[in-house]
């Protein structure tokens, strides 16, 4: 089963970071976001991933690359007989990646249709590279084979832009300061698709999935919702940012779903 993971995007708005990186390598803690990602699908098992490139994908490639060296530490011996040995082997990970230039302009629709190439199996799941979720993919995954449509996206609740009050009378019983819009349901990513959805999007940049081809799709009655009423939260802004390395170096990240 390959995971198709969006990279490409500019993310022009957490600036401060991709004026100088990729958004998918912004750290959380001492890992790129997109590290995070991965690591939770590998915790269900879900361990090849199809990477489409864009903006500044030549840093993705050079750090899965060196990831071995990047990621542990090592012993190098210089000179003439010039080697490398490896330590920490707690922190091997068994991934397959494929790396794929997708285009600097294109649309996230326009590039999964450009790594169909690299899909060899009747079903693929598909993700965005800035967003980190405790949802379980084994459920996830369930889901979309017992209703047997196309497609399934996985439906959340938005976190609220602003803290929430809850009162006792006039007294503050709780304060949150990103509650969750109870009332309301968003994609949050974490696809899954048959192999027929890639009829449903073409190459030309401007192909977005989440416009005609989720739309076209849902009207044929071919898009389920998997609810997850649990933790999802998007890297979109410095605070967003903020935040989640707060969670992360706190102890307190309830997307890290892995030992």
């Amino acid at each position: 089963m390959k995971v198709v993971i969006l990279c490409g995007g500019q993310g022009s708005r957490l600036r401060e970071h991709t004026e100088h990186m990729p958004k998918p390598m912004v750290p959380i803690g001492n890992r790129p976001i997109l590290w995070h990602i991965m690591k939770h699908y590998a915790q269900h098992g879900f361990k090849e991933f199809v990477l489409c490139l864009g903006y500044k994908g030549r840093q993705i490639k050079e750090y899965f690359l060196h990831f071995d060296v990047l990621n542990r530490d090592f012993t190098i011996e210089m000179g003439p007989g010039r080697s490398t040995r490896l330590h920490n082997t707690t922190d091997i990970v068994d991934w397959k990646v494929t790396l794929v230039g997708t285009g600097d302009e294109a649309q996230t629709g326009a590039r999964i249709k450009r790594v169909a190439q690299y899909l060899d199996g009747d079903r693929f799941m598909v993700t965005y590279g800035d967003g980190v979720s405790n949802v379980d993919l084994t459920q996830l995954m369930a889901f979309h084979k017992a209703h047997g449509r196309i497609g399934t996206v996985t439906g959340v609740h938005p976190p609220s832009r602003f803290g929430e009050l809850m009162l006792d009378g006039q007294r503050v019983r709780d304060f949150s300061e990103k509650p969750q819009v109870k009332d309301s349901w968003i994609n949050g990513g974490f696809f899954v698709f048959e192999r027929a959805f890639l009829d449903y999007l073409h190459e030309g940049d401007m192909c977005v999935l989440e416009r005609e081809p989720l739309c076209t799709l849902a009207h044929d009655g071919e898009l389920d919702a998997f609810v997850h009423n649990d933790y999802w939260q998007c890297m979109d802004t410095l605070r967003d940012w903020m935040q989640l390395n707060q969670a992360w170096d706190a102890g307190r990240a309830p997307w890290k779903t892995w030992e």
